[in-house]
């Protein structure tokens, strides 16, 4: 249905762009009256209803029914079809991964979250990537053929378009050929950060503001921009490695193989370094216990001993929020942007995070520049990767992006 759908309008079958067109502003703006969706698309009444007469016999249109106010004529109003077909997200984190499915209305129907997987370059592990997917999707009790398409987040360089992604290789060919083989559902990949970008644009705190910076505060760090109401992705697809700016004169060798990035001082990974490093000069800690005993001490340890009020935790992350928000400060003299969130696994640190990234910002940037900035917390928290996969996915099956 959405191929036919995708050919007539690439093909420049007039009908099938303006229906197109329809449903992306029933995607961004939600159900309309005949009337209403007339006036937004500058079309006759009697050819939008011709359009949508089509997209209901097509199964992509719902007719809602008249609604409004008693009294005085009611309009009858028009929507996405909920039923028409499903679209799955999956996002890959750092040991674990997240699944989801909504419907073509955009509602989440199923969801499951951290399940048990570590991605590494092996087919194995591709195999196994499948498996939880293919699981996740006959738990959901829909039948193969409801199932358009499977978004699916990876971190670091991923191009979008060629469905490459160059931190895993498992062959020659596109990754997103390899999962479709495997799944026998057209796939996707998408950046983690754009995709998380995406989902708090359309679900989160996001309130229609058509330039907004994501600041993906986890192990690593990277930034996704939305710019005049689009995902931006630069040349070739790899805008956002924001945690690889060479801000810092700190000489710590970054997983990339420089020094001096950002991400050194300011990300999961540089918490968890400076943390331990803290502990070895006998600073005195909720861990210190455990760290004396040998055992490993992990991120979430550290955000653990957070919400219990450990001073050394609290320290050293407002020593990451004061580093981050400097570098904030200059996207905000860049771009001047309407919104900035930030979110990823640090941001549950909440006002240990956010108090002196506001406070570097205040200090650094511009104040007429920033002074139309609002900048919040992520709203989805975990379910924003997910939540950006299904909805992108959805938005690149029916041509929007």
């Amino acid at each position: 249905m959405a191929e036919t759908f995708l050919r007539q309008a690439e093909e420049g079958n007039k009908n099938a762009l303006l229906k197109r067109q329809i449903l992306g502003l029933y995607i961004t703006a939600g159900d309309f009256s005949i009337t209403d969706l007339s006036k937004e698309m500058n079309l006759s009444v009697p050819t939008t209803t011709k359009l949508i007469g089509e997209l209901i016999t097509e199964g992509y249109v719902h007719d809602y029914g008249k609604q409004g106010r008693s009294g005085g004529r009611r309009p009858k109003i028009y929507g996405l079809n909920p039923y028409a077909g499903y679209f799955v997200g999956v996002d890959i984190i750092q040991d674990s991964v997240n699944l989801g499915i909504i419907n073509f209305k955009g509602q989440m129907v199923f969801y499951k979250a951290a399940v048990h997987f570590k991605i590494d370059n092996t087919i194995q592990s591709l195999d196994r990537l499948c498996t939880i997917v293919k699981n996740f999707i006959s738990e959901s009790k829909l039948t193969k053929k409801k199932i358009l398409a499977v978004g699916v987040n990876l971190s670091g360089r991923v191009n979008s378009e060629t469905g490459y992604c160059y931190n895993y290789y498992f062959e020659e060919r596109p990754l997103s050929v390899l999962l479709e083989e495997r799944l026998g559902y057209p796939v996707h990949l998408e950046n983690d950060t754009r995709a998380m970008t995406y989902g708090e644009y359309m679900c989160g705190v996001s309130s229609n503001e058509k330039t907004m910076l994501f600041i993906n505060a986890s192990w690593g760090l990277g930034v996704g921009i939305i710019i005049d109401g689009k995902l931006y992705y630069g040349k070739s697809g790899f805008s956002g490695e924001f945690g690889h700016f060479p801000l810092l004169d700190n000489d710590v060798l970054c997983r990339c193989g420089k020094s001096g990035c950002l991400e050194t001082g300011a990300s999961g990974s540089a918490l968890h370094r400076l943390f331990l490093d803290a502990l070895k000069q006998k600073k005195i800690s909720l861990l210190s216990d455990k760290y004396a005993k040998g055992e490993d001490i992990s991120q979430e340890d550290i955000l653990r001993a957070l919400r219990h009020e450990d001073i050394l935790a609290i320290e050293i992350m407002e020593q990451i929020g004061n580093t981050l928000g400097r570098a904030v400060a200059g996207l905000i003299n860049l771009f001047n942007p309407e919104l900035i969130v930030v979110g990823g696994t640090l941001s549950v640190a909440k006002d240990y995070l956010m108090l002196p990234l506001k406070s570097a910002i205040n200090k650094y940037s511009l104040s007429l520049v920033n002074k139309d900035t609002t900048i919040k917390t992520s709203k989805l928290g975990d379910k924003a990767g997910v939540t950006g996969a299904c909805f992108l996915v959805r938005s690149k099956t029916l041509g929007l992006l």
